[in-house]
């Protein structure tokens, strides 16, 4: 897992406040640059509140990362910050983490910490939403007969029965298999798995024959 220095964007702050004199002023002198600029204990008790900078900072997850909630600590502008980051989380996606941007201004609200996050895909899977897909090889007698293999899940093997006659590109899925869904507890999306049907390769004339006698067998069957 990499970590991403976070990185101070824009500003909050806003203009200071002012204020337009005119005319002739007959009082004491005193008062009159007091009422200009305040007098120290004025001058604090009038001054403005300004929110803290956000900050953006990006985080490289693996996808075996964000499968379960997981809890880690990242460095954002010299500060160590422990964060619980929710299964589920998807590339490209920003979560607000408010009050740990940069410091608010004369007692004045933290800034918010923006972290996007990218998650590259370190598995066989692909991924759709909360949906994953898997392409699987079977030989061709397990495609034409049917049979068991195990298949490989995000959380384990699994048997999966194969049909007689299974043809290459077909798919099934396995209900509830997928990818956790975000801020949802158990709950998950499900498994595609599309077949790939390896053909035999270097046959030995035995194999052979016994393939032309099944084809022939086909083509017999076939003109009736």
């Amino acid at each position: 897992m990499q970590r991403s220095q976070g990185r101070s964007q824009g500003s909050s702050g806003q203009p200071f406040g002012s204020e337009n004199y005119s005319g002739e002023y007959s009082g004491d002198f005193s008062d009159f640059f007091g009422s200009m600029f305040g007098n120290e204990s004025g001058s604090r008790g009038r001054q403005t509140k300004f929110r803290g900078q956000d900050i953006q900072a990006g985080l490289t997850l693996q996808l075996t990362d964000v499968y379960k909630t997981q809890k880690q600590t990242i460095t954002v502008n010299g500060k160590q910050i422990r964060l619980t980051f929710p299964a589920g989380i998807e590339d490209g996606q920003i979560i607000k983490i408010a009050g740990h941007g940069g410091s608010g201004v004369n007692g004045g609200p933290n800034g918010d910490l923006y972290i996007t996050f990218a998650v590259e895909n370190n598995t066989a899977f692909k991924r759709d939403g909360n949906n994953l897909y898997k392409t699987v090889d079977i030989d061709l007698y397990t495609a034409v007969l049917g049979g068991e293999i195990l298949v490989a899940t995000f959380d384990g093997k699994v048997k999966l029965k194969i049909a007689e006659g299974t043809q290459s590109s077909s798919k099934v899925k396995l209900k509830g298999k997928g990818f956790p869904v975000y801020k949802k507890e158990n709950e998950f999306g499900d498994l595609y798995i599309m077949f790939n049907i390896k053909l035999p390769s270097k046959l030995t004339d035995k194999e052979k024959e016994l393939f032309s006698e099944l084809q022939k067998l086909r083509q017999d069957g076939q003109e009736q």
